[in-house]
C-alpha cells in the first residue's frame, strides 16, 4: 500500500482511537456532501452511524453529482462538509472567492477517464483527429482537469472541439446515443456504462508515463471549521479509523456497495484503484508548505486561470485538523 502510495503521488502533480467521547459543540447537526458511484470505507462508519456516535449531533448526508455541486450548496449553507471533493472544483472555488478549506485527503486514484466511442477509431496515436469532435465534460471537475491534461499530452487543440457540460451519467448516455464523440468520466457505474461503447483515450501506463493523476479532498467551509473545530476533528478521526479498519472482505464491499449505488464487482473493481491515505501519510506528503496539496492546487490554478500563481489557493490549505 505504501510503495503504491508513493508511487502514485509521484506520479501525479508534482492509530486512532478506537473510541471516540460525545463532543460539547454549538451545532444541533452536522450536513455533509458525497458521491454516489465513488465507493469509499467511510461508508462503513456512514451507514453504521459511527460519525453521529462520535460527533454527538446528528450527521445527515446528501448526494451529488459533480463536486461543483458541493460547492455551490456550501455557499448556500446547506453543506458543512464536503467528502471526496475534486480537487478541480475545490481550486475553481477558491479562485471565486469562496470561503472554503482544504482540511485532508479523502482518496488518490487514477486519472478519471475520458472514453472515445466504438467505431471512430481514434486512439492515443491519432488523437488529433479529436479536433472539430464533440466531447461531453463535467466542467470544472477532476474528469475536466484529466481531458485538458490528455489532449495537451496528445497534441490536441481544444479550441475546435464543441464541450458540453454534462454530469457523468449524462456523459455515458450521449456516448452510447452517439450524441458526443468523446465522454470525461468519473463515478463507478457511469464509466462501466461507458466503456461498453467507447476505449479510453490513454491507457494507464500513458497516464503514468505522462505524470497525470488525481485525488479529491475533504473540504469545509470556513465558518463550520472555526466555529466547530472538535467536530471536524472527530470527522476526520472517525474517516481515519474507517480506512484503517478496510480490509476489502466481501461484507464490506457489500455493504459499501449497497451504499454508492452500485454492484458488488464494479464496486470492487473501483476501490482496487483507489489508495487512502493515512493522516500521517496526509501530514507527511500533501501538507506543509512543501507539501504535494499546495503544488497540486497551484498547479491547476494554472490550468484553469492563466493569471493565478496559486499563493490564494495555498492559504485554504489546512492539515492542522488532522493533529
Amino acid at each position: 500500500m505504501k510503495n503504491n502510495f508513493k508511487n502514485l503521488i509521484g506520479s501525479s502533480l508534482l492509530a486512532c482511537a478506537s473510541a471516540f467521547g460525545t463532543i460539547a459543540n454549538a451545532a444541533d447537526s452536522v450536513n455533509v456532501a458525497f458521491f454516489l458511484e465513488w465507493a469509499t470505507p467511510n461508508q462503513i462508519a456512514k451507514v453504521d452511524k459511527a460519525y453521529d456516535e462520535a460527533m454527538g449531533v446528528d450527521v445527515n448526508w446528501t448526494d451529488f453529482s459533480t463536486g461543483t455541486g458541493m460547492t455551490e450548496a456550501m455557499l448556500a449553507g446547506d453543506i458543512d462538509i464536503a467528502y471526496s471533493q475534486g480537487l478541480s472544483p475545490f481550486v475553481t472555488a477558491i479562485q471565486q472567492g469562496a470561503p472554503l478549506k482544504m482540511v485532508a485527503v479523502a482518496v488518490v486514484y487514477e486519472a478519471n477517464d475520458c472514453f472515445v466511442r466504438d467505431g471512430l477509431g481514434i486512439d492515443s496515436s491519432n488523437a488529433s483527429e479529436l479536433e472539430g469532435k464533440t466531447v461531453a465534460v463535467p466542467l470544472n471537475t477532476m474528469a475536466d482537469y484529466a481531458f485538458r491534461m490528455y489532449m495537451n499530452e496528445l497534441n490536441v487543440d481544444t479550441s475546435t472541439m464543441t464541450i458540453v457540460d454534462q454530469a457523468p451519467a449524462d456523459g455515458a448516455v450521449s456516448l452510447a446515443d452517439g450524441s458526443v464523440d468523446m465522454a470525461c468520466i468519473f463515478g463507478g457505474a457511469s464509466a462501466k456504462a461507458a466503456g461498453e461503447v467507447g476505449s479510453p483515450i490513454m491507457s494507464t501506463q500513458q497516464k503514468t508515463d505522462a505524470g497525470i493523476g488525481s485525488f479529491d479532498v475533504i473540504s469545509v467551509t470556513e465558518k463550520f471549521a472555526t466555529e466547530n473545530p472538535e467536530l471536524l476533528r472527530a470527522f476526520l478521526e472517525v474517516t481515519e479509523e474507517a480506512n484503517s479498519n478496510w480490509t476489502a472482505s466481501d461484507s464490506q464491499i457489500a455493504k459499501v456497495a449497497a451504499d454508492a449505488g452500485m454492484d458488488v464487482s464494479t464496486t470492487k473493481n473501483q476501490m482496487a484503484g483507489f489508495i487512502f491515505p493515512t493522516a500521517q501519510e496526509q501530514m507527511d506528503g500533501f501538507f506543509g508548505p512543501e507539501g504535494i496539496a499546495a503544488s497540486a492546487a497551484a498547479a491547476l490554478g494554472l490550468v484553469f486561470s492563466s493569471d493565478s500563481d496559486g499563493s490564494a489557493i495555498a492559504k485554504t490549505i489546512d492539515g492542522s485538523f488532522l493533529n
